[in-house]
């Protein structure tokens, strides 16, 4: 049978290598043999990250790594920022405000990305904020943001710099040092590729010292206790032993293939199918759209839900839908992770065999060939 091609912003595609040892015996986690591949995923880690600083494992989605970032450097009554451009910066929104943190909201059109001098003049309005909560890759409306011009607003200020790169870390480019981000959220299952389940965040010496003051009620995601057991090349808890050695291969295919190329190899095939998105005469939802997602509107009189089940069940590609209020209004294609020249040619041909079969009108194979040209003069 045919492999289906997965092309969803979340989960990815697994390379073979990491696929492989996950066939492997389990093995305990409070041994020397599993803390040495616990360090080395720990500094491929940093490597990704781009970054000196600890990077934290969890057990969870990347939303547990979001709540932990509010609870680990907050205090009751304290005001935050908290940009709303999409599902998962509503995220940002609904943990704050689960935590009765007093919350100064920005709210942008969901086909766009934050402007920098919009959340300046924010904090210019709210001398007394401690954190902004962003998001680097917006995967519901495909859009991403520019982390490094509104790094520059809070570098130098006692404001927090907390970023949303699950679905960006390992795909567009994030220098969380040099930048000056303060937490950076990841998840295992988007650039990382592996399966759903790990999630992780790098802490800056500005978090640490907010961590120290922090007042809000933690557990399980008590990075003090992490930070401890980071020493000894281990987490507090039972880690998800298999995930953690997946991803200790996915780290090194990274590291083989160097940064820059993996960011240049995303660029690339995100170009190659919007050319194709072009060519079909289908037209981008986001003004701001990055490398990681592509969101399309789907034209007039054709059913959105109808093509993605088609894609899916009869050509065997995944794409997704839209969510919330742009459900059946867009379609997303993801060319993150463990995608290739062919699986993105693929996933054109059955965008376009879905879409003449629900009637839409074009020249059949015009997506297909803007991508081969686009690939082939690159």
């Amino acid at each position: 049978m045919r492999r289906a091609i997965l092309l969803t912003p979340g989960p990815t595609q697994v390379p073979e290598e990491s696929l492989a040892v996950a066939s492997m015996p389990i093995m305990h986690h409070r041994t020397p043999q599993f803390e040495a591949i616990f360090a080395e995923a720990e500094e491929g880690l940093k490597y990704v990250f781009q970054t000196k600083n600890p990077v934290l494992i969890f057990a969870s989605s990347g939303t547990g790594a979001m709540e932990s970032s509010v609870v680990n450097t907050l205090s009751p009554g304290d005001k935050v920022i908290a940009v709303v451009g999409g599902k998962f910066g509503e995220r940002w929104a609904e943990i704050i405000k689960a935590y009765g943190l007093n919350l100064v909201q920005i709210d942008i059109p969901w086909d766009t990305a934050v402007k920098p001098e919009i959340v300046k003049k924010t904090i210019d309005e709210n001398p007394d904020v401690k954190a902004v909560f962003t998001t680097l890759s917006e995967t519901s409306t495909g859009s991403v943001t520019d982390i490094k011009s509104i790094a520059e607003i809070t570098k130098n200020k006692d404001i927090l710099l907390v970023v949303d790169a699950i679905s960006g870390l390992g795909v567009v480019d994030l220098k969380t040092d040099e930048w000056g981000v303060d937490v950076v959220v990841a998840g295992s299952q988007k650039g990382l590729m592996i399966p759903p389940g790990l999630a992780f965040v790098s802490i800056s010496e500005k978090a640490k010292k907010f961590m120290e003051t922090s007042k809000l009620p933690k557990y399980y995601f008590d990075w003090k206790s992490s930070l401890k057991n980071l020493e000894k090349k281990t987490t507090p808890f039972t880690p998800g032993i298999s995930l953690i050695i997946q991803l200790n291969e996915a780290l090194k295919l990274i590291k083989e293939e160097g940064l820059e190329n993996v960011f240049k190899r995303h660029s690339r095939l995100a170009k190659a199918l919007r050319a194709a998105i072009s060519a079909l005469g289908l037209e981008l939802y986001n003004k701001d759209t990055g490398d990681a997602c592509t969101a399309v509107k789907v034209p007039e009189g054709i059913d959105g839900e109808k093509l993605v089940k088609l894609c899916r069940d009869k050509f065997k590609v995944t794409i997704t839908g839209g969510q919330s209020e742009l459900k059946g209004k867009i379609f997303r294609i993801s060319t993150m992770g463990n995608v290739n020249e062919n699986d993105v040619i693929l996933g054109i041909s059955a965008i376009e065999r879905g879409m003449a079969e629900l009637g839409y009108k074009f020249d059949a194979g015009a997506g297909v060939a803007a991508a081969m040209k686009f690939l082939a003069q690159e």
